[in-house]
């Protein structure tokens, strides 16, 4: 390998114990001049992300508002299609997968409600089999019950991470309204201090709480409890999760970047070589076939739709149906696939923006309208 590619990895770190053992083979390879060997051991790590599978159980008590709750954090209206049914009594019998709609591998479990006769607390992990899942968000509506700690606690001792949601804030708001000097940020810290402090007291440890609204996931702190998971996740569970989140903030789409990012140089390795021949080109077909693979992916991570070539096109600056015409080497490819990782996470930036000043008119407007 010509000694100019060797600076690309000079400065590559992650934090993650598996992925830096994956980084320091990569690394090895490739400076020791076997490049076939490294764009092999780029496809491995390309192909366990693929295959990385995250599990999220949801749980609490019937009618909690469980199932509009996994239909917000998928980005899902009720009544779509794909969401978790909801208005039902005591619907969930046994655990059913709800996968987010762009990202089938990341799934988010709807468990049965938890303080029923036939879901106890001191048997309800047994059932629902909670080894299967990677961490649990217990959801809670208006009034804290001893379940929701005992359940926290049994989590807890079982060694798995656990969430707790408090749902239906808004009509906590509009009820605390009526009073006299109502305060927005004393009555939330007042209601997610009660959930902290009953949870403390029946010796659960530091408790995580987060008030959300199924109508208005962004308002509180739902940007908050997604951008918590994916800060607690470690390796590839951690970019999935990313991956499949809707863009409901800044702070998620810069995560969301980041991890692709983390992906650009292996997928342009894969352009460096040929059989085992360790040359900078691989056949033309196979280069493009990389750039259309991976911005495709990028357009469906931002959820900007699938059909990118014409963004493609414009960039080789030629007609489309001649782009396949184009041999494309590492560096070019690396280049290629950084510019078209900007420029799709500045257009889901600007959807964003665009998106949150029509909620702040939407809100404007309602206020206006409850005032007069």
């Amino acid at each position: 390998m010509e000694p100019s590619y060797s600076h690309r990895f000079q400065d590559l770190t992650v934090n993650s114990p598996g992925m830096l053992e994956i980084l320091r083979e990569i690394k090895t390879t490739v400076e020791t001049g076997t490049l076939s060997e490294a764009a092999a051991k780029a496809q491995e790590a390309l192909k366990l992300l693929k295959n990385t599978k995250l599990n999220i159980a949801i749980t609490g008590e019937s009618g909690s508002g469980k199932s509009s709750f996994i239909n917000a954090m998928r980005g899902l209206k009720d009544d779509d299609e794909g969401a978790a049914k909801v208005d039902v009594t005591e619907a969930t019998m046994k655990p059913t997968p709800y996968p987010y709609p762009n990202h089938s591998n990341v799934t988010m479990w709807d468990l049965p409600g938890i303080g029923t006769l036939n879901f106890r607390s001191d048997t309800y992990l047994q059932q629902v089999k909670f080894t299967c899942y990677d961490f649990f968000i217990i959801v809670a509506s208006e009034r804290f019950k001893c379940t929701h700690a005992e359940l926290a606690w049994e989590i807890q001792k079982m060694g798995k991470k656990f969430y707790f949601v408090r749902s239906k804030v808004d009509g906590d708001m509009e009820n605390e309204k009526r009073k006299r000097n109502f305060n927005k940020e004393k009555t939330l810290e007042k209601i997610r201090d009660d959930c902290v402090q009953k949870l403390q007291k029946e010796g659960v440890s530091s408790p995580q709480v987060f008030l959300v609204s199924r109508w208005n996931f962004s308002k509180y702190d739902g940007c908050k409890l997604q951008e918590t998971l994916a800060d607690e996740l470690d390796g590839h569970k951690k970019d999935v999760f990313l991956l499949a989140l809707q863009n409901i903030s800044r702070p998620i789409l810069e995560k969301k970047k980041g991890a692709l990012e983390k992906e650009v140089w292996k997928r342009a390795l894969l352009s460096c070589t040929i059989g085992a021949v360790p040359i900078p080109f691989l056949c033309i077909k196979c280069d493009v076939d990389i750039l259309v693979k991976s911005i495709t992916e990028y357009y469906k991570a931002f959820g900007l739709g699938d059909n990118p070539l014409p963004l493609l096109a414009m960039y080789i600056e030629k007609p489309v149906p001649k782009v396949e015409a184009t041999g494309i080497s590492f560096v070019i490819t690396y280049a290629m696939l950084q510019m078209f990782l900007d420029d799709v996470a500045e257009e889901a930036e600007s959807v964003l923006t665009s998106a949150l000043a029509a909620d702040v008119k939407k809100s404007e407007r309602l206020y206006i309208s409850t005032t007069v």
